[in-house]
């Protein structure tokens, strides 16, 4: 879980004390909520494995809908390293590789079935393959740039063994794949990304409208809450009531706070009061929500800078990782969004969502090898455990082996 992180927190009682800590409005009347006001009890454990009971009054007629929210499952409070090493060699065919692999079948089905198709029923290797290679490659969204050098490679690596069998070919496009996925990754690595000695790690989402940013933070939040960090839910999305609305649903149910302004709030005074209390409460995690926006809207572009200096000059080097949240099912057009958004407030983190209900999953190594910025999370359903932790030995084997992992 989360291995992107690179370093321990400083110790389980801090935790203990943030996750007792009075949670009253603040000196700048700023409301701090739990979720939707309605009525309802929900028992949690927090870091210590102490049990709590909270119960929220009825206050309003109404709650918005309740997006789709499943029980976790995941181990709930051996407390994970918010800086892990890179994952190890994953288990086979087993369990959440298996399911990866299920909800990739669309992927699977147009891209790597029609690559065995291909490859299968040639004798030997020649133009018209690498003419109809070229082709499939394209269709699944790996760009055109990115398949000539996928492409060059399956050409080294037939010039290299000095052989005419075509099942070459198939495995130097999967390694091109991979290599792609993991050496963004090691780049960010290298680039050092830590939580800072002091103060909580501070993730600014940003993203167009509809991509399901939104459901996206909710559901990270619930990973850090279920590894045993304390975690702050900002509601810097003030222009959407449904925004601000949904992520009090999704605190509600994992006893993560939100913190919240009225509709039509200066958002940057939002983030502002959010990172004081944030540092105050000695939260370990604090998560922002901010609102969808066109990247060729120039204007709210510079808001959403506007609110990254308020971040940096309220707590310096915040914040700590930029994600941004991508629609798969937008293809090329993705990459236009990405490119900006990274000029703009500098993307250190992607997740893709939607990856299920697509046939052209190669955005995802398309968008990561242009940008050279890692894939944090893909989603590839509605429910909480579907949004996965991106790893690239686990993708590559779910598109290419069925699920199987990493070869040997």
């Amino acid at each position: 879980m989360l291995s992107w992180f690179r370093k321990k927190r400083p110790t389980a009682e801090t935790t203990s004390q943030t996750e007792s800590a009075d949670l009253s409005p603040d000196q700048t009347g700023q409301e701090i909520v739990t979720g939707p006001e309605i009525v309802s009890e929900t028992i949690f454990e927090n870091a210590t494995g102490e049990i709590s009971e909270t119960v929220v009054a009825e206050t309003t007629d109404a709650a918005p809908e309740e997006p789709p929210v499943e029980p976790l499952t995941e181990p709930s409070l051996e407390r994970a390293p918010l800086f892990a090493a890179p994952k190890t060699k994953p288990a086979r065919k087993t369990g959440l590789f298996s399911r990866l692999a299920e909800r990739l079948g669309r992927t699977r089905e147009s891209f790597t079935n029609q690559l065995d198709d291909l490859l299968y029923g040639q004798k030997e290797i020649d133009r018209e393959l690498f003419e109809q290679l070229e082709e499939l490659l394209i269709t699944a969204d790996l760009g055109y740039a990115t398949t000539q050098e996928i492409l060059d490679a399956a050409r080294q690596r037939v010039k290299h063994q000095d052989t005419d069998n075509p099942r070459v070919l198939r495995d130097a496009i999967r390694d091109k794949m991979l290599d792609y996925l993991t050496r963004a990754e090691q780049d960010a690595q290298n680039a050092d990304l830590a939580r800072p000695k002091d103060g909580p790690f501070v993730i600014m989402a940003v993203g167009v409208n509809g991509v399901g940013k939104t459901t996206t933070i909710g559901k990270i939040a619930h990973k850090f809450s279920n590894a045993g960090y304390s975690v702050l839910l900002v509601a810097a999305d003030t222009f959407r009531a449904a925004a601000v609305s949904q992520l009090k649903i999704w605190g509600e149910r994992g006893g993560i706070h939100v913190m919240a302004k009225d509709d039509g709030s200066d958002p940057s005074a939002v983030v502002f009061d959010a990172m004081a209390h944030a540092v105050a409460k000695n939260y370990d995690v604090v998560l922002v929500d901010t609102a969808g926006r066109l990247h060729t809207q120039q204007h709210l572009m510079e808001e959403l800078k506007k609110i990254k200096r308020v971040m940096g000059k309220k707590m310096p080097g915040a914040p700590h990782e930029v994600l941004l949240v991508l629609d798969a099912t937008t293809g090329q057009n993705a990459i236009a969004q990405a490119r900006i958004f990274k000029e703009a407030v500098g993307v250190t983190g992607l997740a893709l969502t939607k990856l299920d209900g697509t046939a052209k999953g190669g955005i995802v190594i398309n968008v990561s090898k242009e940008l050279g910025v890692p894939i944090r999370f893909i989603g590839v359903g509605e429910q909480l455990t579907d949004l996965r932790d991106f790893d690239a030995h686990e993708f590559i084997g779910a598109l290419f082996d069925g699920g199987s992992g990493r070869q040997s």
